[in-house]
C-alpha cells in the first residue's frame, strides 16, 4: 500500500481569522475560499513541497449544519487556530482502513468543482488518538497541491506528541512509508507540531 503525506490542518474558529493568523505567521498568501457543502465548512490552501498542501479550515456559519458530526472535529473547536490533524494519501483507502486502528472512520465520497476524492470520516468526528493518527484519503482526480502557488514552504518535521506514544507507534507501523519526517514523542496532553522551513526562516505552527 502506498501512502504519503497528503496534507496538514489548521483549525480555526472562523476561516478569516485563521487564514490571517497563517499567513502572518508563515508570510506566505493562502489560495481563494472553497467550501465543502456536506460537511459545512470551508478552508483556504496553499502549497507545501513534496506534493503537499496546508489547509486552514472552520466552520461555514452560513452553510447548512450537517446532520452528522463534521469532520475534524470542528463542531468542538475552540480557541486560537491551531495546527489540528494530518491527512495522508494512500492508494487503496480500504486496505488503510484494515489497517488503521478502530474509530479512523467510514468511507465518505466527495466531489468540489474538477476534484474528487474518498475519505475516512469517524461518525463521531474525532480521529484516533486525540486527532494523533492521520484521516486518510484517496484521490480519484487529479491531486489539488500542483494548482496551488507555491511559496517556498517545506515541511522538515511533524511531531506527534500523545500520552499514548507506543499505542501509537504501533498504530502508525503500517504507514511507515510516511513517516520519515514524523517523530512520536510521550506527552501528558496530546498535539501536533509542524517545523516549517519558510522564506523568512524556520516556523514552528502548534
Amino acid at each position: 500500500m502506498h501512502c504519503a503525506l497528503d496534507h496538514l490542518v489548521i483549525s480555526a474558529t472562523d476561516l478569516e481569522t485563521g487564514r490571517l493568523w497563517a499567513q502572518n505567521l508563515l508570510d506566505i498568501p493562502f489560495g481563494p475560499r472553497g467550501v465543502h457543502t456536506c460537511m459545512g465548512t470551508h478552508n483556504h490552501l496553499t502549497a507545501l513541497d513534496r506534493g503537499a498542501y496546508l489547509e486552514v479550515i472552520a466552520v461555514d456559519a452560513q452553510a447548512i449544519a450537517p446532520a452528522h458530526p463534521r469532520w475534524f472535529d470542528l463542531d468542538n473547536f475552540s480557541g486560537a487556530p491551531r495546527l489540528s490533524n494530518w491527512v495522508l494519501n494512500v492508494d487503496d483507502l480500504d486496505a488503510a482502513l484494515a489497517a488503521a486502528p478502530a474509530g479512523a472512520g467510514q468511507v465518505v465520497a466527495f466531489e468540489r468543482g474538477a476534484y474528487r476524492w474518498k475519505m475516512a470520516v469517524p461518525e463521531t468526528g474525532v480521529l484516533p488518538f486525540d486527532g494523533c493518527f492521520p484521516a486518510l484519503i484517496e484521490w480519484q482526480s487529479a491531486h489539488p497541491a500542483p494548482a496551488l502557488d507555491y511559496h517556498g514552504l517545506a515541511l522538515r518535521r511533524l511531531k506527534l506528541s500523545h500520552p499514548q506514544s507506543d499505542a501509537l507507534t504501533a498504530a502508525l507501523e503500517p504507514f511507515a512509508a510516511a513517516m520519515e519526517s514524523v517523530r512520536i514523542v510521550n506527552a501528558r496532553t496530546p498535539s501536533l507540531h509542524a517545523e516549517i522551513g519558510t522564506p523568512s526562516g524556520e516556523i514552528w505552527i502548534t
